[in-house]
């Protein structure tokens, strides 16, 4: 079992990694700025330098003109918000969204880390199931992988809202933070329940949102009478597919929790974008990253 599991570790860090140094750290480098610009060194001034960046306490000394440079604040502290719900096991295709979340989560560890990034880790069900303190290093960060493989929830429901008011309380300097969830998060009007939690989290922090999802949870196909279970509440009923009433009102609700999601993501300016378990997500991902570069 222990020999599995450190197969499986190891195959996402050599996939993901290889991604990272090949297509995604310079990407992820122009995505996401660092703090700001900090002093790095004086010299002298040559012709064309900006004269707004001229010390004058060092020209007086020295009776030449000098002037400052600066660098880049690069370093940022990346904190992954991770959806371990029962939703994440779902998958139609040869995909399972979780398995589909741990690789785009491993790629975006990899590539803060090759920028000398701190990054975190916050695992979510309908509570805050566990929470890895960003830090550096390769140990680190497979420690991450391995609990992106193999973590086991106490719960099965979703609060995305519990997760983003713990990132507000936890990370007290502001992160970059993204979130990879289904989003499937409503309540009875089938509008977002995070809304208040979002609006707060996105003054503190950087938020990102990736949203996983599987194109069956958008549309039922028509098989006849099948058996569905919840995956959170563990609910079964059955379901006659064949009946287009059935599968009209479903894609309806399904396209209008996406839209209300899209909507909410717009009016607090969260960048997002949607993955299918069908997709080739480095395709996805390094268009995200060059839309918000």
């Amino acid at each position: 079992m222990e020999n599995d599991l450190l197969k499986k570790v190891r195959k996402i860090e050599i996939k993901t990694k290889a991604l990272s140094h090949q297509i995604f750290a310079g990407e992820y480098h122009s995505a996401f700025k660092g703090r700001g610009m900090a002093f790095s060194e004086v010299r002298e001034y040559q012709y064309g330098d900006d004269v707004r960046s001229m010390d004058w306490n060092v020209t007086a000394r020295l009776r030449s003109p000098y002037i400052k440079v600066f660098e880049e604040e690069r370093e940022l502290t990346v904190v992954l918000l991770i959806d371990v719900s029962g939703s994440r096991f779902f998958g139609t295709t040869d995909k399972l969204k979780k398995d589909l979340m741990a690789e785009i989560a491993a790629v975006l560890s990899f590539s803060a880390s090759i920028n000398n990034d701190k990054v975190g880790a916050l695992f979510f069900s309908s509570k805050v199931e566990k929470f890895i303190p960003p830090k550096k290093g390769r140990s680190h960060l497979l420690r991450i992988i391995r609990e992106l493989v193999e973590f086991q929830p106490e719960d099965r429901g979703t609060d995305i809202g519990e997760a983003l008011r713990f990132l507000t309380n936890a990370i007290k300097k502001r992160c970059t933070a993204f979130l990879l969830s289904d989003m499937l998060d409503m309540n009875s009007q089938n509008k977002p329940r995070y809304e208040d939690a979002l609006k707060i989290a996105v003054n503190r922090h950087d938020i990102s949102v990736i949203n996983i999802y599987d194109q069956r949870e958008r549309e039922i196909p028509d098989v006849g009478m099948i058996r569905i279970q919840d995956a959170e509440t563990g609910e079964q009923s059955w379901v006659d597919t064949s009946s287009s009433y059935v599968r009209n009102s479903f894609a309806k609700w399904s396209i209008d929790a996406y839209n209300s999601t899209v909507q909410t993501l717009r009016k607090y300016r969260v960048d997002t974008v949607s993955i299918s378990t069908q997709q080739d997500y480095v395709k996805e991902l390094i268009s995200f990253f060059k839309n918000r570069g």
